[in-house]
């Protein structure tokens, strides 16, 4: 046990900060698209522009400088716009900085690897922890050249970060990549131009408190009709007052709108975002707003009634409902999703299967979902795995950020808690202690069954196995029960077993007799005895 690591404590997940809602924007004309383009364009124009002066600026940057990048935009657009365009820049430029870390943690990670294994001899055996050494000299040539080359990358990647530079491409590298592979990507130059010209397209606008309706720039009213104020350049094509235009296209918000509608009748800030699915050929507006802080409910809380195990695998969820005491109750449930195809299609193949995991703990009556706090940073590694290359395509295909921001999201809409837990040896600690005891021949355990169930005994607070090591004395009244299953205020402990007969052990009867004869032997014997043995009391003679 020693070589195990220490585990992490369990912990309530804190609840969504801010809501976002969709609709299609219906029955526009063709001049309703015209306008939505120009505007598009040119806002987007002004944002890489800023975008590109920020980057300039690296590390020097400050708030006078931020003030003058401001007065430069108002004069092409507006305040407002002016304030949303440079507020999106630094919230890019500080995400390319996280990045850049990562990736040199990354860098450092795989280093490290490969400098052990180098350093070790031909075909030397590793263990579960750490890797052995190369099985043949061209092998080991093979990641000598790798590490010089993330050496080269590495000292690149940390003077970019000492220097304060970032590369962002507005619109997506992905996207830009693509130009080069129109052929397999199944587009013609044409439709890639109109997809990367919507995608650098800036068509957004922050919430103001206080103003009409929670936006002054992009205003949506109660009965759904959406205008839009022009940039200074483009105020000619307004056709109402103020520079406005509105649309003939109406809005809905099917999802939470009575939610949306109070906030908007309140003034309070709403934040609308407009953008073209060119695929589709349609034109959809986002709204957003923050919710106050959620206070979190103690874990104790969570606890009380029970809780539901969830495994997270590539294809699917094992989850399994476990009482307040740690047993299991029920059969396991799966719920599967395919993470194959386009990004939206993996989205909602997650979306429904969490769905369906929700309503069913909503069903049972727990109050909290238990789930591994899965990190999988470390895990990627190419030099970590090696020729592993199928377990680096699974891990790496699990959706760990989007599924716990969703998760946390759908479940705080039904009244449910997530309870995080470490992941540590949970699959095996399962399998183990919980596989081969629950399977029947009517119920077929799997190894992600048995983990679900691990994980929800540690979001309870108790121990992965069954049973706790045996009294280390000869009786349990001396050193407590043996099982773990129960709280020890739910079930009294044992008392002295009462005595099988009517007096104290050590009293003598008071006939003198036993209460029962002893029955005749069966023994054959010469001759047979009529004689009838009575035991009388013990006495103590001497």
């Amino acid at each position: 046990m020693g070589g195990l690591r220490k585990l992490t404590a369990s912990f309530v997940v804190s609840g969504p900060c801010g809501v976002a809602v969709r609709d299609r924007l219906k029955h526009l004309t063709p001049q309703d698209e015209r306008v939505l383009r120009a505007v598009g364009a040119h806002q987007g124009a002004l944002a890489s522009r800023d975008l590109k002066t920020r980057c300039v600026d690296g590390l020097e940057h400050g708030a006078q400088r931020w003030a003058s990048r401001k007065r430069e935009l108002t004069a092409l657009s507006s305040s407002r716009i002016a304030g949303a365009i440079t507020k999106a820049t630094h919230d890019q430029w500080a995400l390319a900085r996280r990045c850049q870390a990562a990736h040199i943690r990354n860098l450092d990670a795989g280093i490290k690897t490969l400098r052990h294994r180098l350093s070790l001899p031909f075909g030397e055996k590793g263990t579960k922890r750490v890797a052995g050494g190369y099985r043949s000299k061209s092998e080991w040539f093979r990641k000598s050249r790798r590490l010089a080359m993330l050496e080269a990358r590495h000292a690149a990647a940390v003077a970019d970060w000492q220097a304060g530079r970032v590369r962002v491409v507005r619109g997506g590298k992905r996207l830009l990549n693509t130009r080069h592979h129109l052929t397999e990507a199944r587009l013609t130059e044409d439709e890639w131009r109109e997809r990367w010209e919507a995608e650098r397209w800036f068509l957004a606008a922050d919430g103001e408190s206080g103003k009409r309706f929670g936006n002054e720039t992009i205003r949506v009213t109660p009965d759904g009709e959406v205008s839009i104020k022009l940039p200074v350049p483009l105020a000619l094509l307004a056709n109402a007052r103020h520079g406005r235009y509105i649309f003939t296209g109406r809005i809905g918000f099917a999802h939470r709108r009575a939610e949306w509608a109070d906030r908007i009748e309140a003034n309070r800030a709403v934040a609308y975002r407009i953008h073209l699915d060119t695929d589709r050929g349609r034109w959809y507006l986002t709204a957003s707003w923050q919710r106050p802080v959620i206070q979190t409910i103690p874990l104790e809380t969570a606890r009380a009634r029970g809780m539901i195990g969830v495994d997270t695998n590539a294809d699917h969820f094992a989850a399994y409902r476990l009482d307040r005491h740690g047993n299991p109750v029920g059969e396991p449930h799966r719920f599967g999703y395919d993470l194959s195809g386009s990004a939206g299609h993996r989205d909602a193949q997650i979306r429904h299967a969490l769905t369906r995991l929700i309503n069913w703990a909503v069903r049972v009556g727990v109050a909290a979902i238990g789930i591994e706090d899965l990190d999988f940073t470390a895990e990627k590694t190419r030099e970590k795995h090696g020729r592993r290359k199928r377990f680096r395509q699974l891990i790496s295909g699990i959706p760990t950020g989007k599924l716990k921001a969703r998760l946390v999201s759908m479940a705080a809409e039904q009244g449910l808690s997530i309870v995080a837990v470490d992941p540590a040896y949970t699959s095996r600690w399962g399998a183990q202690h919980w596989q081969k005891p629950l399977t029947t021949p009517r119920r077929k355990m799997s190894r992600h069954d048995a983990a679900g169930i691990a994980i929800g005994r540690r979001a309870l607070g108790h121990p992965v196995r069954r049973r706790t090591a045996p009294p280390p004395h000869d009786r349990s009244d001396r050193a407590g029960h043996r099982t773990a299953q129960a709280e020890p205020g739910d079930r009294g402990r044992k008392g002295t077993r009462p005595p099988t007969t009517d007096r104290h052990p050590g009293e003598p009867p008071p006939s003198g007799k036993r209460k029962r004869d002893p029955s005749a032997s069966n023994t054959v014997r010469d001759a047979p005895s009529t004689h009838r043995w009575v035991q009388d009391s013990l006495m103590h003679t001497g």
